[in-house]
Parts: structure tokens; C-alpha cells; sequence
């Protein structure tokens, strides 16, 4: 199982609204990016993401799991983009901050520190176990 990382500002989709999404989940629509849209796609049914608040708090606030794999962004006209559905699967018991990340060594070169601006990204397994440590998991 693979881990990765998603953002959302919590003004436009939250870690509430996700978790009020239910089992049933929701999509992951609107990445313009070709990276982060390789990210979607090589993600599997049963990959679990940190869910993280970008802009506003700037932190890691819960799981999700994917529930759907890529399938064609309607909103896309082009035609190139991709979705994924998750759902909630648990929250952290404490946030970890952007500034918590970048206060420990061994997430130095994590994506959330050296590609701060991609909003779908890839977690190593070390970076996955520390974070979850750190969130109190």
C-alpha cells in the first residue's frame, strides 16, 4: 500500500465536510497539475492520504482512503485531468503543523517540505510513521 498526501483549504473542502461525506466518500476534483495528476493516478483502492488544511491551520488534520480509482475530472475540458473518491477514515489525534513537519530532521525531504505548492503528493513509509506518531496514532 501506497501513501500520499492531499490538500484542501478548509473554506472549500474540509476535514468535516469529509468526514460528513460518510462511508460513501467523495471525489477528489480540480488538480490542474501534471504531477499531482500522476499522483492520482497511481494511487489504488486502499491507499490511505493524509488529509491536510492548506492556507488556513497548514496541517495535517486526518486519513482518508481511496475508494475509487482515477477516473476522467467532468470539470476538465481539456480532458487530461483525473479524480480519485476518498473517504474518512480517522482523524489525528493532534494536528501536525506545517511547522512541526519542518522542525524534524527526519521530514526534511518530505514532499510537504520541498514541493510545498503540490497539492497531491507522495508519502515514503518512514515520513508516514513519523507523522502518524507525532498526530498521536
Amino acid at each position: 500500500m501506497a501513501h500520499w498526501l492531499v490538500k484542501s483549504e478548509p473554506f472549500k473542502w474540509s476535514w468535516d465536510d469529509q468526514v460528513k461525506a460518510g462511508a460513501k466518500g467523495t471525489h477528489w476534483n480540480g488538480v490542474r497539475n501534471h504531477l499531482a495528476k500522476n499522483h492520482l493516478i497511481a494511487m489504488k483502492k486502499g491507499d490511505q492520504a493524509f488529509f491536510y488544511h492548506s492556507n488556513e491551520g497548514k496541517e495535517v488534520v486526518g486519513i482518508v482512503e481511496v475508494i475509487k480509482e482515477h477516473y476522467p475530472d467532468p470539470e476538465d475540458e481539456s480532458g487530461k485531468f483525473v479524480m480519485v473518491d476518498f473517504k474518512a477514515v480517522k482523524p489525528l489525534k493532534v494536528p501536525v503543523t506545517l511547522a512541526q513537519v519542518k522542525a524534524t530532521p527526519a521530514l526534511a525531504k518530505m514532499s510537504l517540505v520541498t514541493s510545498m505548492r503540490l497539492s497531491v503528493q507522495p508519502v515514503t513509509d518512514a515520513e508516514w510513521k513519523l507523522v502518524c506518531k507525532i498526530g498521536g496514532l
